[in-house]
């Protein structure tokens, strides 16, 4: 009897652990379906003090590095950057005000940079999570456009108990996809940026978004 006893007990242990964990999995996947829509409605409305609730510190740290360059970086240091991060920094060069520019922090810029169009609400009007996977404290969501699977994920963190994206990683995804409208272009990289800053703001960049700010 005593061993039945224990049984039970054992078996009853192990069934409340198994439905604490699923509903732990059940609870992390719609917290990061939430942490994304609000992300994706901040970026629809241009609410770029929104948008940065749901971000993580990798995203802050990368616009902090973004601003970095964006100040002090010469031509030389700039050719040397990746795609996206070389656009990203001209951009803002040519976008943002050089007063604000000296006076912002990685936040301030990634704020600004919301509330003023400059992050593509194309990246996610269109853009859907599928099939979630959370792990301690990341998780990784499946990239749906339109409905349709692609081979790439989204990634999230949990930072101050709150499932937050990380935007460079979507970055990283960009590159490559955009190196190959550059080629079907028929343009060089540099040219092809210009023109672009040219097209978006309707006004043709000087030689000045090479040269460092400070």
């Amino acid at each position: 009897m005593a061993n039945q006893y224990i049984m039970r007990k054992t078996i009853t242990f192990i069934v409340l652990i198994f439905i604490s964990i699923k509903s732990y999995s059940q609870s992390d996947k719609e917290l990061v379906l939430e942490s994304f829509d609000n992300y994706k409605n901040a970026i629809l409305t241009d609410k770029g003090g929104l948008a940065a609730d749901f971000v993580d510190s990798r995203t802050m740290t990368y616009y902090t590095t973004i601003l970095e360059k964006a100040k002090n970086a010469d031509s030389l240091e700039i050719e040397s950057m990746g795609l996206l991060d070389k656009l990203t920094v001209l951009t803002m060069r040519h976008r943002v005000p050089k007063k604000d520019l000296l006076s912002f922090n990685g936040k301030d810029l990634f704020i600004y940079a919301i509330d003023n169009g400059m992050v593509g609400k194309n990246s996610v009007v269109n853009a859907e999570l599928g099939d979630v996977i959370a792990s301690d404290d990341f998780a990784k969501a499946e990239f749906l456009v339109g409905g349709q699977k692609t081979p790439f994920f989204f990634h999230f963190y949990r930072e101050d108990n709150i499932w937050k994206i990380d935007i460079s990683h979507i970055f990283s995804l960009g590159t490559t996809a955009f190196k190959k409208i550059i080629e079907e272009s028929g343009e060089t990289e540099n040219d092809f940026i210009i023109n672009i800053l040219e097209l978006l703001t309707g006004k043709k960049p000087t030689e000045a978004i090479w040269k460092p700010i400070m």
